[in-house]
Order: structure tokens, then C-alpha cells, then sequence
């Protein structure tokens, strides 16, 4: 049952607007016509009966009341008056208009009636009788259902029931009530003609109400259902574009990953070539400023001696200075290594080269990382040590590993005197080349710092998302 109500429930928020519309308004439309209509008629209905029933009582009671005793005092008519209310109602107009004629005291007794089997006999006030006895005319156009109406009953023809209150002229007390049925037949046609002239107009009225809103709906709803369409079209034109755009963004960090690992092949070539070309060159020139000649002429005069010394020197600073710039062009042979050891390796030749001392710490480290991974995190954290010696004088340095969500952390960190990150110069290459090599690659860098409280640099790469790039 749940399923069912489930299925209709989905079927019917299937529909247009227009469709729920002309369903749900119909039905409801449908439903106060009806109730309106039947308010309207009954309106009607009572208000025609009440009026005929008006003006045939008046009618009755102006032929009637002249030949009534005073009915307060009264307990029974005489036959004076019964035979004079047989000659007025048996003939003339009443005779014509009137079925039968009842006239009832308080007590239920019935004090006169054309049929004579009733006179004299009480039955219990009906609702109607105990209305009229309190002053309210009654009348109703049915089928009498009373115990002492049997006859008008079975008669089968259109009745129109009234019962009329009898007063007393000088006080205004009703003193009896008479009841009569008249017969209808132009009535009920009458009424039958208001009935249907009614319905008529109830439902031209709701019917132009409600063609006046369906238009208005439908109009509204072919309109959302182009701006709909033009929606879901404009939806999957932007869901196109960013398919080509995470296309394009996979090609670029796959072209980041590449020249990265190129850029590495040209340094390394570069490294190579001045270890073998210049370096070489310079140690030449070294050992030839050992060679007998030179000493010979060096040992007889003491300026060229010293201009000797001063040479062998500036060579053996540009010699070492050459070299570590091989160094830190050469990167070690990190594609096997597994995180942990490429960062204890970057840590060790920092504090080989420097003498300072390096805090590492590594934690939920992946187990195998791409190249070009492997060689942006080694140059972060080779940069990050490198400024933080040369600006912060290598305090409390540290490298910290995490990983997040797929995501591995990399945080160097020391304990110089900080700086204000806003007030970095745009030629400043350090940071800027630190970030541009990070975000190439799809990661994320941030830098906190703050004079006297140290510097905080920090990287965020997705290994996971450069995997499948």
C-alpha cells in the first residue's frame, strides 16, 4: 500500500504544472460548484416557499379569521362554525387552491379539520406546530410525513405545507395555528426553473473562474517549462565545459609533472657539465699554480709569491664554490627511495653542508609516490632549509610529514625572527618559486610568519590526484 501511495505520489509530481493544475483546480472547482450551487438553491428554495406560503396565509387568514370565536376561551368550535368554514373552504377560490384545512389548539388537539375522522383528536406538537405556536410561520414543500397527514401523503401530488399562527386581534397572542396544504404544481415548476437557472449560473460563473485561471496557469507554465528547458540546456553546456575543463586541468598538471621532471634533467645536465667543464678548468689552472717554474720565480720574490697565494685561493673558493652549486643543482637518485628516506637524505646534506641540526619527523607516509612528487617535495623541503639557514641563521629548524584525506603535508618550520608575509617584494624569487613549483602540480603552499616568532612554511599535495592525472 505504501509502495502504491509511494508510485502515485512520484507520478503525479511527474506532471507539468498546467496538468496538476487543470486536475487538482478541476476537482476543487468541481467541489464548490456543487456546494455552492446546493447553498444557492436551498437559498432559493426557502426563500420562494417562505414568500408563496406568505402571501396564501395572509390570503387564508383574511378569509378564515372572520369566522373564528375567540379561540383563547375556546376548547371546541360549534357546528355554527364548522359548517361556515365547510362552505368556505369546500367552494370559490380556497376550494380550488386548498387540499385539506386543519386548525390545532396548543395542546396538540385538533380543534377543526376537513376530514372529520381527526377533530377532536390530539397528537403529539410536531416541530413545525411548536414553531408556529411560538409565532413563526412554517412552511415546507415536501411529502408530509405526519401521523395525521397520511392522506395529503399518499396523494402523490406537489404539496406546499404551512402552518400559519392564529392571533388574537387587540393582544397579538397566538391563541391557535392553522394548518393547510395547498396544492403546487406552479410552485414546483416555479422552483424547479429557479433550481435550474441557479445551477446554470453557478457553474457558467465557475466554469469562466476557472478557464479565466487554467489559461493564466498555462500560460505560466509553458513559460517555466521553456525557461526549464533553457536551464537544463544551459546546464549541460556548463557540465560539457567543465568536463573539457578537468580535461585541461588533468593535461596541465600532467604537462606540470613532466616539465618538472624535465626541468630536473636540465639542471642535472647542468650540474654535469660544470663539474666536468669549468670545475675542471679551475682545478687546472690550481695545479698549474704549483708548477716549478712558478715556484721557482715565487721563492725569489716575495709580491709574486703573495699574488700566488691570493690566486691559488680565490680558484679553490670558486672550486668549492662550483661544486656546491653541482651539488645542489645534481639531485640524488630519489626514484626508488620511499618518502621517509628522501627527506632524512634532504635533511642529511643540509646539515652536511651547514652544521646545523634538523628536526624530522614522518608519519603515515604513502608507500609509492610519482617522480614528480618525489622531486617537488625534495626541492620544497632543499629551499625551505636553505632560506631558513640564510634568513633565520638555521634556529630550531624542522621538517614535519603528515597526511590528510589523501593529501601529504610537508612542514618546515624554525625559530628565526619572522617577518611580515605582506611585505614580501615581488622580485623576491625564494617563496614565489617555491609556490608557483607547488601549485603547478595542483598542491596548495602557505606561509606564516611574524616578526620574533619564527616562520612556518607549508605545503599540501594530493599524491592520489596526480596518480591518476
Amino acid at each position: 500500500m505504501k509502495l502504491r501511495l509511494n508510485s502515485l505520489v512520484e507520478r503525479w509530481f511527474s506532471q507539468s504544472l498546467a496538468r496538476q493544475f487543470l486536475l487538482a483546480g478541476g476537482f476543487v472547482s468541481l467541489v464548490a460548484m456543487l456546494l455552492v450551487g446546493a447553498l444557492v438553491t436551498r437559498l432559493i428554495e426557502e426563500a420562494v416557499t417562505r414568500n408563496s406560503a406568505a402571501s396564501t396565509a395572509l390570503y387564508v387568514d383574511s378569509v378564515i379569521a372572520p369566522l373564528l370565536p375567540d379561540m383563547r376561551r375556546t376548547e371546541a368550535l360549534d357546528d355554527a362554525v364548522a359548517r361556515a368554514l365547510d362552505e368556505t373552504l369546500g367552494q370559490g377560490a380556497l376550494g380550488d387552491r386548498l387540499i385539506s384545512f386543519r386548525i390545532w389548539h396548543r395542546d396538540g388537539t385538533i380543534l377543526y379539520a376537513d376530514d372529520p375522522d381527526l377533530v377532536g383528536k390530539r397528537f403529539a406538537p410536531s416541530e413545525n406546530l411548536q414553531a408556529a405556536f411560538s409565532g413563526e410561520m412554517v412552511a415546507e414543500f415536501d411529502r408530509p410525513e405526519d401521523p395525521e397527514s397520511q392522506a395529503e401523503g399518499r396523494s402523490g401530488l406537489p404539496l406546499l405545507e404551512i402552518y400559519n399562527p392564529i392571533l388574537q386581534p387587540w393582544s397579538g397572542e397566538v391563541v391557535a395555528v392553522s394548518e393547510f396544504y395547498e396544492l403546487a404544481t406552479d410552485f414546483e415548476r416555479s422552483l424547479n426553473q429557479a433550481r435550474i437557472r441557479s445551477w446554470l449560473a453557478v457553474a457558467l460563473i465557475t466554469s469562466c473562474f476557472f478557464l479565466t485561471l487554467s489559461l493564466i496557469v498555462l500560460r505560466g507554465s509553458r513559460i517555466i517549462d521553456r525557461q526549464r528547458q533553457a536551464l537544463k540546456d544551459r546546464v549541460s553546456e556548463l557540465s560539457d565545459l567543465l568536463a573539457q575543463n578537468r580535461t585541461l586541468h588533468a593535461r596541465v598538471k600532467r604537462a606540470s609533472q613532466r616539465a618538472a621532471a624535465l626541468n630536473e634533467s636540465y639542471l642535472r645536465r647542468i650540474g654535469a657539465d660544470l663539474h666536468d667543464g669549468p670545475a675542471q678548468l679551475v682545478a687546472f689552472a690550481a695545479l698549474r699554480l704549483d708548477s716549478e717554474a712558478l715556484s721557482l720565480a715565487a721563492s725569489a720574490n716575495k709580491k709574486l709569491s703573495a699574488e700566488l697565494s691570493a690566486i691559488k685561493s680565490s680558484l679553490e673558493e670558486a672550486m668549492r664554490e662550483i661544486r656546491n652549486i653541482c651539488n645542489g643543482l645534481v639531485l640524488p637518485h630519489i626514484e626508488g627511495a620511499d618518502l621517509p628516506d628522501m627527506l632524512a637524505r634532504v635533511v642529511q646534506a643540509h646539515e652536511q653542508r651547514t652544521g646545523s641540526k634538523v628536526r624530522l619527523k614522518t608519519s603515515n607516509a604513502p608507500r609509492s609516490m610519482s617522480p614528480a612528487a618525489k622531486i617537488c617535495i625534495f626541492r620544497f623541503v632543499q629551499e625551505a632549509l636553505n632560506n631558513g639557514y640564510r634568513h633565520g641563521g638555521g634556529i630550531r629548524q624542522s621538517v614535519t610529514q603528515s597526511r590528510e584525506n589523501g593529501s601529504i603535508i610537508i612542514e618546515v618550520s624554525d625559530g628565526g625572527p619572522g617577518f611580515h608575509p605582506d611585505l614580501i617584494r615581488p622580485e623576491s624569487i625564494g617563496l614565489a618559486g617555491l609556490r608557483e613549483r607547488v601549485e603547478s602540480l595542483g598542491g596548495r603552499f602557505f606561509v606564516e610568519s611574524a616578526p620574533g616568532r619564527g616562520t612556518r612554511v607549508r605545503m599540501s599535495l594530493n599524491v592520489e590526484e596526480m596518480e591518476h592525472a
